[in-house]
């Protein structure tokens, strides 16, 4: 792989020729935004109603743990199916579920709430793996780096705004109108995808799709024994699990922006100063996550040997931006930290993907993207569930930032003894 910088100049360019890239990449902006509207929404509503840190550790695990269970079957309906197809379906149901939430209207309707970001999390993991294993399908060459990093950064952008507007917006005019905006952003997102036109190759010479196919083990074996007969491209597949060591800021900002840092700005009661708080650190987390791939990609280009160091790197810096979050006693500088933090793993997140994709088959990237995804989420709900049971058990915030900044050093030392396999002959 030529191992020239990626530059603002290529994205721009990818998305002015690629049609099929800019309509899923308009997809994933209106989309995304729409659902980091709504965290801060939740995340606010939980800490009201309930008064307790495992409500955001449930909430969270809600939207990500299902994923675990459910990735197989989704790489397999991924594999087996219209990828354009089941991102569509996806974004759809998720438009019907998010219009469920304005039902919330008091401490006992949380359970409906779960229940809602469940059934949403479990379209989630059918869209995710499909728009992931596209991007090869309609890119080619350096396109597939140049979109993959695309991708992440537009997430990182999305997370940023949607996070601090989401807030605003909840502060000011209602959580009613955050749920309504995310729900409709889903069905322009679903639009968006219907204009694609594009060939899907794992199509080819396969049997209709069958209800009773998601029993049959066999496609799901098949994809156990293709990842195992490749040290490296199982070792590539675990590197999100290593970014799943950081799931505790899930818990650890919201409490923070809440309770330590809450923006008192002038006619702002504490409920509404502490979801600014709760805004700004998660927005932090999205402009750390869109500067960090800007300025690795430029410094480490796009040759593979290069991506695979700088993982190390990535991870190392992530635990530092979180040591020193523990330290901080400003907002704006606790900022800056978490804004450090995730600069690390939104690199690590983008060149581990976009290793992935090139190494990867295309009759089974669909369940390699599951099954990854899936251990990833994994990881990361343990971390935030333990995140809050310790905070509920009289942990400070700055404590539990402080520890999970020490165990990121567990990925970093891992994937740098991995490293040896690709200079093995």
């Amino acid at each position: 792989m030529e191992n020239r910088p990626i530059t603002l100049r290529d994205y721009r360019d990818l998305l002015s020729r690629n049609r099929n890239m800019r309509l899923l990449w308009m997809a994933q902006v209106i989309s995304e935004i729409g659902d980091w509207f709504y965290t801060v929404a939740i995340y606010s509503l939980l800490l009201e109603y309930t008064g307790s840190a495992k409500s955001i550790a449930l909430a969270f695990s809600l939207q990500v743990l299902p994923q675990f269970f459910s990735s197989p079957s989704a790489g397999v309906i991924n594999d087996r199916m219209s990828r354009r197809r089941v991102m569509m379906f996806a974004d759809f149901a998720r438009a019907a579920i998010v219009a469920c939430m304005l039902l919330v209207r008091g401490p006992s309707m949380v359970p409906l709430l779960y229940a809602l970001l469940f059934l949403e999390t479990l379209m989630w993991a059918l869209f995710e793996p499909g728009r992931t294993a596209t991007i090869p399908n309609i890119t080619d060459g350096a396109d597939v780096t140049t979109g993959s990093a695309l991708s992440s950064i537009t997430w990182s952008f999305n997370f940023a705004i949607g996070s601090a507007i989401g807030g605003v917006i909840a502060a000011f005019f209602g959580r009613d109108v955050v749920f309504a905006l995310n729900a409709a952003s889903f069905v322009v997102s679903g639009m968006m995808i219907r204009r694609m036109q594009f060939d899907e190759p794992h199509l080819k010479d396969l049997p209709p799709f069958r209800a009773r196919d998601l029993l049959d083990f066999h496609p799901i074996a098949e994809g156990l024994r293709y990842v195992r007969s490749d040290a490296k491209l199982m070792a590539t597949m675990f590197v999100k699990s290593g970014i799943g060591f950081l799931g505790a800021n899930w818990v650890i900002l919201p409490v923070l922006g809440r309770e330590a840092f809450p923006l008192r700005l002038p006619g702002l009661s504490t409920d509404q100063a502490g979801t600014m708080g709760m805004s700004l650190l998660l927005g932090a987390r999205g402009v750390g996550a869109i500067l960090g791939p800007l300025v690795a990609g430029y410094l480490v280009g796009r040759a593979e040997a290069r991506l695979r160091g700088a993982i190390v790197a990535a991870f190392v810096v992530s635990g530092a931006g979180y040591l020193a979050l523990s330290r901080m006693n400003d907002p704006w500088l606790a900022a800056g930290a978490v804004a450090f933090a995730h600069a690390g793993t939104s690199i690590a997140w983008i060149f581990s993907t976009a290793l992935l994709q090139t190494a990867t088959d295309d009759r089974f990237r669909g369940r390699v993207f599951s099954v990854e995804f899936g251990f990833s989420v994994l990881n990361m709900s343990i971390m935030s569930t333990a995140a809050g049971a310790m905070i509920d058990r009289g942990a400070t915030a700055f404590d539990v930032a402080a520890l999970t900044g020490l165990v990121m050093l567990i990925p970093a030392v891992a994937w740098l003894f991995v490293l040896r396999l690709w200079k093995e002959r």
